[in-house]
């Protein structure tokens, strides 16, 4: 018998979040071609339940600045380790990319890159420039890290002008110890409200829901969200990505999610996006053709 501690199991997954199907017509093409052009994706290298979906419509969330985090959120797959050097090549295989699969909206993230003194916002503006530049047309929304809070680093993002600005709150500041001990809630906040005070940037924000969060406390999160100025909600399930990472503390139902959502929407958020396979930038482009839309007819 082995004298290996044996891994605590995972919990089953209910029926409702069993029913993506990761092999999608359509979806190796987008793989290879992003392989081809060396490019991470966070649909890859964050496990997405919808990379099935996402890539057999050819879209995809480019993940710049290597693959290796220097933090260690125990809620994330992606690896820690010492980071790779910035590639300056990089900008303009994702601007090919972005032309190639013809994108109408660009979503860019990164891991995070505390080992940069900006934190690697130069290759964010690097990225957005060059998608602009190639393809004029797509619209550019970045999914970034706190930057430590680098005022530089944030004020060189805004200049860039994408047109979604998103940094991910994740969860209720109780939990943060737990889930990201390496970020800091009230930092997060300050970030958002940063972008929110440029024109012409929707500012966005993503929570995982099923941590042990209580109602309270995400209603507490959604007034911060808003005092901050974000516009723009994501809710979804976390899912334990590996035996490493946190365990699900509840699985939500999805007429829970549409009834946070409903909730949502009327403490002030012009759109929220909620369900058990929703992620960051899930149906990004649509989301944000309805606020473009709504904002050409006021």
């Amino acid at each position: 018998m082995s004298n290996k501690k044996k891994r605590k199991a995972r919990k089953r997954l209910p029926e409702w979040l069993r029913k993506k199907d990761p092999l999608q017509k359509g979806m190796l093409a987008t793989r290879n071609m992003l392989k081809e052009l060396d490019l991470n994706t966070v649909c890859q290298n964050a496990r997405c339940p919808n990379i099935g979906e996402c890539y057999s419509k050819k879209t995809t969330t480019f993940m710049i600045l290597g693959q290796y985090c220097t933090r260690n959120c125990r809620f994330c797959s992606v690896t820690h380790h010492k980071p790779e050097a910035v590639d300056p090549a990089e900008a303009e295989r994702v601007a090919e990319a972005v032309e190639k699969l013809k994108l109408k909206h660009a979503v860019i993230t990164s891991v995070t890159r505390d080992d940069l003194k900006d934190g690697g916002a130069e290759q964010f503006v690097r990225v957005i420039k060059a998608i602009k530049e190639r393809t004029p047309a797509v619209s550019v929304e970045v999914l970034t890290p706190d930057f430590n809070d680098y005022q530089p680093a944030i004020e060189k993002i805004i200049k860039a002008k994408p047109e979604i600005f998103n940094h991910n709150i994740e969860t209720v500041p109780s939990l943060y110890e737990q889930v990201r001990p390496q970020a800091n809630y009230e930092q997060s906040l300050r970030v958002l409200n940063k972008v929110a005070e440029a024109e012409d940037i929707l500012i966005k924000s993503g929570m995982m829901l099923g941590l042990g969060e209580s109602e309270e406390e995400l209603f507490k999160v959604w007034k911060d969200l808003l005092e901050a100025g974000v516009q723009i909600l994501t809710m979804g399930q976390y899912l334990q990505p590996t035996q490493q990472n946190i365990e699900v503390a509840e699985y939500i139902r999805p007429e829970k999610f549409a009834e946070l959502k409903e909730k949502a929407l009327a403490a002030g958020f012009e759109a929220v996006s909620s369900g058990p396979h929703v992620r960051s930038s899930y149906l990004a482009e649509e989301i944000y053709a309805k606020l473009n839309s709504n904002t050409d007819k006021a």
